[in-house]
């Protein structure tokens, strides 16, 4: 699908983008960035994200439910951070509604999305569109990014998580 689209009407694959488009859609104003053409530019990608919405709104109705192998050796690290229920896809001490209330949280869910849309930002598109895209279009700078966000994940996993946990 991504070499199609790169092929026959040179449109990029990625996620972030909808956020500049959504931005321009629903809160127009004098802001240079958003004032652009979004329904010429951006309507195909709002579509895929749209998709995106109702196909895991679909899967989680209709599919059966998901269970995720976790190693023993993952699950005793896990533990040693501090969390135990890890029933879901992710720790619900850190990632349910009530543990906004809570500093771990907030930090997790809405300083790291700020941190995430930022550095987003800041790199012209996230993880998926430059490992998708970008690598597939052999665009160097999306190579650099790719090499960026893989250390950053690291940093973040090793470094930043173990702090934050404990």
């Amino acid at each position: 699908m991504v070499p199609a689209l790169l092929l026959l009407g040179n449109k990029p694959f990625g996620i972030s983008s909808n956020f500049r488009h959504l931005c321009a859609a629903l809160a127009p104003c004098r802001i240079e960035f958003f004032s652009h053409d979004w329904k010429r530019l951006g309507s195909w990608n709002l579509a895929f994200l749209a998709g995106i919405f109702v196909g895991a709104l679909t899967a989680s109705h209709v599919a059966p439910p998901l269970v995720v192998p976790v190693s023993p050796h993952t699950i005793a690290a896990l533990h040693q951070l501090g969390l135990h229920d890890l029933t879901g896809l992710a720790p619900r001490e850190v990632f349910a509604w009530a543990s906004l209330l809570t500093i771990k949280g907030f930090a997790s869910m809405v300083i790291g999305g700020l941190l995430v849309g930022y550095g987003a930002a800041y790199a012209g598109g996230c993880t998926s569109g430059h490992a998708i895209s970008g690598l597939a279009d052999r665009q160097p700078a999306s190579l650099l990014a790719v090499c960026g966000f893989f250390a950053g994940g690291l940093a973040g996993t090793f470094g930043v998580l173990p702090m934050l946990l404990r």
